[in-house]
């Protein structure tokens, strides 16, 4: 059995089913993200981990020990919310030592557990001042290394870096992850931010109307989308639409020009199939199995990454190329061919 188990979690809202059938296996130590957009209900599965939401059935087990019915006190676990909720009137060691307090340790036990956990956050300094006196970056992190403190079985982490800017976003996300690994505390971690999710998680649950839609590592979430909203939601991707001319070799008609996929597909002749292309797979040229005739409509450049959209009769992709200082990029209106190999195309199942 895995360390946290949720097996069948269902959550009503009185006639709105907000989760269903939520099921997932954690191994212990093992950093999870719950990715999704506003409403899919991954805040509403870490509240009822958490204790905050009673489930309407379905079992949590931590450790082989069914959460269900436990208070949220009662559950040992540590949760960083996307406010800081620090208290206003406590020092920076006050709040860390909050949880201590309640759990009755020895002031000796308090004082070593704070000094800790400041070294922990890199805030040595600081423990004396006020939440006001702290940056949002500074402020998270005190928060962070208050629900470490009590030394939870499992830490919980709604959206803690959205209040952020980009940058210390990133800085705190990479922190997060180092203090995550050197603790080998299991981590279930909710952001919408894709970036985020592929960066840090050992897997990723990709939710999408109160479901999980995939769960996968972030290699498998990005480069095999196994439904049309993940291939569409994690990264930049193109679909576009053929028509089958011979399902058994994965013959397809795309603009009046003939693709040979070079695998069986499930659609039958005549049928509309949907591909899906990640922007990095398509080149410039016909250096690649499968070729297509193109115009270029678009030129972004982009830094290191120039980007080009090209239409294929009434549809278009995007391809992203490195910047070659060397290199003009083609102009808006030019004839190209562009082309990929058949196994970068994902035919999607659900289209």
């Amino acid at each position: 059995m895995a360390f946290l188990e949720i097996n069948h979690l269902v959550k009503d809202f009185g006639a709105q089913r907000v989760v269903k059938d939520f099921n997932l296996s954690v191994e212990k130590g093992e950093f999870v993200s719950f990715l999704g957009p506003s409403g899919c209900g991954k805040t509403t599965v870490l509240r009822m981990i958490a204790g905050f939401e009673t489930p309407s059935s379905g079992h949590i087990l931590v450790d082989g020990r069914d959460m269900v019915k436990l208070k949220p006190n009662q559950r040992n676990m540590g949760m960083v919310f996307q406010a800081y909720a620090l208290f206003p009137n406590m020092t920076v060691a006050q709040n860390i030592a909050f949880g201590l307090k309640v759990a009755g340790k020895s002031s000796s036990d308090i004082q070593a557990t704070v000094k800790e956990m400041l070294s922990l956050i890199k805030l040595e300094e600081l423990g004396e001042r006020y939440p006001f006196q702290l940056s949002g970056g500074q402020q998270q992190r005190v928060a962070l290394a208050r629900a470490l403190a009590v030394k939870p079985t499992l830490l919980l982490l709604d959206e803690p870096l959205s209040a952020l800017d980009a940058k210390i976003r990133v800085s705190l996300r990479e922190e997060i992850r180092s203090i995550q690994r050197n603790l080998g505390i299991t981590t279930i971690f909710v952001t919408h931010d894709q970036e985020e999710a592929l960066s840090i998680s050992d897997r990723i649950v990709v939710m999408y109307q109160g479901k999980a839609d995939q769960i996968g590592t972030p290699f498998e979430i990005y480069n095999r989308p196994a439904t049309r909203f993940v291939a569409s939601f994690v990264g930049t991707i193109n679909v576009l639409e053929a028509q089958v001319v011979e399902p058994s070799t994965g013959q397809v008609n795309l603009a009046d020009q003939t693709l040979h996929l070079q695998r069986a597909l499930p659609q039958t002749h005549g049928n509309s199939v949907s591909l899906a292309l990640r922007p990095e797979t398509v080149v410039l040229g016909n250096s690649r199995s499968v070729v297509l005739n193109g115009m270029v409509q678009e030129v972004s450049f982009l830094g290191s990454v120039i980007r080009l959209r090209i239409s294929i009769g009434s549809q278009s992709l995007s391809m992203d190329g490195f910047n070659q200082p060397n290199t003009q990029p083609p102009s808006i209106g030019q004839s190209v061919q562009i082309s990929f190999e058949p196994n970068d195309v994902l035919v999607l199942a659900d289209a």
